[in-house]
């Protein structure tokens, strides 16, 4: 009896703890962001970039993401930055790998449209390495007043490179059958399990969307720095170099320690303070759009998923597309009165086929509903993330993001063989018809299961097609010339015409603008997207957001001076609340 005392007196402690003590921390943590220091008069913005970089706005997940960046609230942040006479200029601390090509496309647009406006912009490298895309990481760094490298740092952006391991030897040693099936040849991400080495296809799809990326960012590398493509490509691929050598050579304009380049902005801008952009951003007040015309902003990121964020883990830190989530916020969007078009961010490779359908449906509503959709692509929008975007009323993408792969794969691995190399039988039962058990990991289909997969395969492959023909007004025909899951980056796939315009996210504010007769600023208001700390924490213990904050209050009330300082900044942030979910509006 002691002993079961002890035992629930421990869980009844750790309870308490957990659903007190760990929301506490939270939100405090949460309110303390709120909380920012005033901004210095004159500010150079500090925009480090070697922290990963998320496409959208995670919300509190992004405290399990390792501290990501939200690539469109940087976007958003530069637009404010242009017109704040505070802001006299930005430093940018650049990754040492390659970034996301098309996320590189994005910064490089921005900080080109921020110097247009008279302020500079600098960059820092502590070296570049042949990791990923790095020459959109120069092309980036490219794009700047003045490019800087750290002393004796490497220079080895020379080229691009990517590999993919096979396992088909290690699983027919061992017993493992890979039963797939792909529509068509160049829908190729199960052929490692398939093959020992790339297919015909295989390579020519790969070697296309790389050759395509790493030619945009040398061809943009080139005119920012105003040399011949074809010279820079030679001297580019000559390296590596050492930092004084790309110097010589002119890949960079200057080296030096970070404090020497950014003491140098700080002196050209008269001893402006060097300003974290994460403080500037939380130090903004909401800008009064009031009257201004509104475009809505709906966004998916990650792996297309049917269900909503209701039903998934809160704080996770992978990002997904959930189509309720997803629909609703286009369907809230199409029936608000004051939206005159939506701008829907996509930034996903791929997913479900019905939770596609499903959000391509609300696609199509908005539309009917008189509302023009203007897609913006991310780094993905393939796949699944092509199957919504088909539908829009207009397609923007950056040059190098990867769409198209309009098409699916679907199968299993059989390891009855393998486990029964071990010593373990698997055995399985059915009742029902003979494709009950297709799915049976203890073998390969049958015949028969294989001509029915097969045939479900074709319904869903001559499906995406088909929509993909009605949305974009193309030849069915035409159509499957350039699909078979081929990817392509958003170059290519424009002039394929997959996609209508080349540019970033502001490009499709201003498309949204065009077709909806929209003149001058506009509201862009948010619709669906993270929750709020208070949300996400009660939908963990099972309670609302008003009870987690009675609760908090309480504690206010009782006297807790940490508790009513949360509470007083959740109260201020409450007030700023009103233009939380407005974007910047559109330059002209």
């Amino acid at each position: 009896m002691k002993q079961f005392l002890i035992t629930a007196a421990g869980v009844f402690l750790g309870l308490t703890i957990f659903l007190i003590g760990v929301p506490f921390l939270l939100i405090s943590a949460a309110a303390g962001a709120l909380a920012p220091e005033p901004l210095p008069g004159k500010m150079v913005l500090n925009l480090d970039l070697r922290a990963p970089i998320t496409d959208q706005d995670a919300g509190v997940a992004a405290i399990f993401r390792g501290g990501s960046t939200s690539l469109i609230s940087v976007l958003e942040t530069l637009r404010r930055a242009e017109k704040d006479d505070r802001v006299k200029a930005v430093f940018v601390r650049l990754p040492e790998g390659g970034m996301a090509p098309a996320t590189a496309d994005e910064l490089r647009f921005a900080i080109k449209h921020f110097r247009a406006g008279g302020k500079p912009v600098f960059a820092h490298s502590q070296g570049l390495y042949p990791s990923g895309a790095v020459a959109s990481t120069y092309m980036l760094g490219a794009a700047t007043d003045a490019f800087w490298m750290q002393p004796d740092s490497s220079f080895q952006a020379v080229g691009m490179a990517n590999s993919d391991i096979f396992l088909k030897r290690a699983f027919d040693k061992y017993g493992v059958k890979a039963d797939f099936a792909q529509r068509y040849e160049y829908k190729n991400a199960v052929n490692p399990y398939l093959y020992t080495d790339y297919t015909a296809a295989h390579r020519e799809s790969a070697l296309g969307w790389m050759g395509s990326v790493y030619v945009s960012a040398l061809t943009a590398a080139a005119a920012d720095r105003k040399r011949d493509p074809v010279a820079l490509k030679a001297v580019f691929e000559a390296g590596p170099y050492l930092a004084q050598e790309a110097r010589a050579k002119g890949l960079i304009d200057q080296v030096g320690q970070v404090k020497e380049a950014q003491d140098a902005l700080i002196k050209a801008t008269d001893g402006a303070k060097l300003t974290e952009m994460k403080d500037y951003r939380g130090g903004l007040k909401a800008l009064d759009l009031s009257g201004k015309p509104t475009i809505a902003y709906v966004g998916a990121e990650g792996a297309i998923m049917t269900g909503s964020s209701d039903t998934s883990n809160p704080l996770s830190g992978d990002a997904t597309a959930h189509s309720d989530d997803v629909a609703k916020a286009l369907y809230d969007a199409a029936e608000d009165k004051d939206v005159k078009a939506i701008v829907f961010r996509v930034s996903s490779p791929g997913g479900s086929d019905t939770a596609s359908e499903q959000i391509l449906a609300a696609v199509r509503a908005a539309r009917a509903a008189g509302k023009p959709v203007v897609v913006s692509m991310g780094t993905y929008a393939a796949s699944g993330g092509y199957w919504i975007s088909s539908g829009a009323s207009e397609i923007v993408a950056d040059p190098t993001t990867l769409t198209g792969s309009i098409g699916v794969f679907g199968g299993k691995f059989a390891v009855g063989e393998a486990l029964a190399r071990l010593g373990v039988d698997m055995k399985s039962l059915k009742v029902g018809g003979d494709y009950a058990d297709a799915f049976d990991p203890s073998g390969e289909f049958t015949p028969a299961q294989k001509a029915r997969f097969e045939g479900w395969m074709d319904q869903i492959y001559n499906g995406f097609v088909g929509r993909v023909a009605q949305g974009r007004r193309l030849p069915v025909e035409r159509v499957r010339e350039i699909a078979r899951g081929r990817v392509w980056t958003g170059a290519q796939a424009k002039e394929n015409g997959l996609v209508d315009h080349l540019g970033g996210f502001y490009t499709a504010v201003d498309r949204a603008k065009v077709l909806a007769k929209v003149n001058g600023e506009v509201k862009l208001k948010r619709f669906g997207g993270p929750q709020s700390p208070f949300e996400v924490i009660g939908r963990s213990l099972g309670m609302t957001s008003a009870s987690l904050r009675t609760l908090a209050a309480s504690a206010w009330i009782l006297g807790d001076p940490a508790a009513k300082n949360i509470m007083d900044q959740a109260m201020q942030a409450r007030l700023r609340s009103q233009g939380a979910n407005v974007l910047a509006p559109a330059p002209f």
